[in-house]
C-alpha cells in the first residue's frame, strides 16, 4: 500500500513498491498525460516532478516517491513557472506531432522555476535528457527564452 500526493489530492494505492510510477499514475490514477516513451530513462517522455525536481517516472518505483509530492502535466499549469512555459509553447507554436511535449514541458518547467533566465547553454543543458522525433529543438529554446522573459 502507498500513499501518494499526486497534484495536490492523496491516493492510497494497493501498488507493488517496486512498480514504475509512470504505470501507476497512467494505469492506476488515470493520468494519461505523461507518456511512455523508451522506459529507460532517455527520452524524456514519461518526465513528472517530485518535490519540484524533474524525474523520469518510467524507471522510478512507487516506493521511492511514496510521502513526496508529485506534480504531472495535467497540472503543471498551476504553478508560475508552469503557466509561463504553457503560455510560451502556445506563442511559439512548439507543438508539432505533440509526443514528447508533457516530458519537454515538464523539464522547461522546472528550469524556469530553478533559473528564471538562463542562458542558450543552460537551456541546452536542462532539456538535454529531452528527445523530440521532430526536431522542435529551436522552437523549445525559443519558447523557454521567451518564458524567461515574461514578466
Amino acid at each position: 500500500m502507498a500513499t501518494l500526493l499526486i497534484n495536490g489530492k492523496e491516493h492510497e494505492l494497493d501498488v507493488p513498491d517496486e512498480m514504475p510510477l509512470l504505470w501507476v499514475l497512467r494505469d492506476v490514477v488515470g493520468l494519461t498525460g505523461t507518456k511512455f516513451g523508451c522506459g529507460i530513462a532517455l527520452c524524456g517522455a514519461c518526465t513528472v516532478h517530485v518535490d519540484g525536481h524533474p524525474i523520469r517516472s518510467c524507471i522510478t518505483p512507487v516506493a521511492n516517491v511514496a510521502g513526496k509530492t508529485i506534480t504531472t502535466i495535467e497540472a503543471i499549469g498551476e504553478t508560475p513557472s508552469g503557466q509561463k512555459i504553457q503560455k510560451a509553447w502556445l506563442n511559439v507554436e512548439v507543438v508539432q506531432c505533440g509526443y514528447c511535449q508533457s516530458g519537454q514541458i515538464m523539464s522547461a518547467a522546472a528550469l524556469i522555476e530553478s533559473n528564471p533566465n538562463p542562458s542558450d547553454a543552460e537551456i541546452d543543458a536542462a532539456m538535454s535528457g529531452n528527445i523530440c522525433r521532430c526536431g522542435t529543438y529551436p522552437r523549445i529554446r525559443a519558447a523557454i527564452k521567451q518564458a524567461s522573459q515574461s514578466a
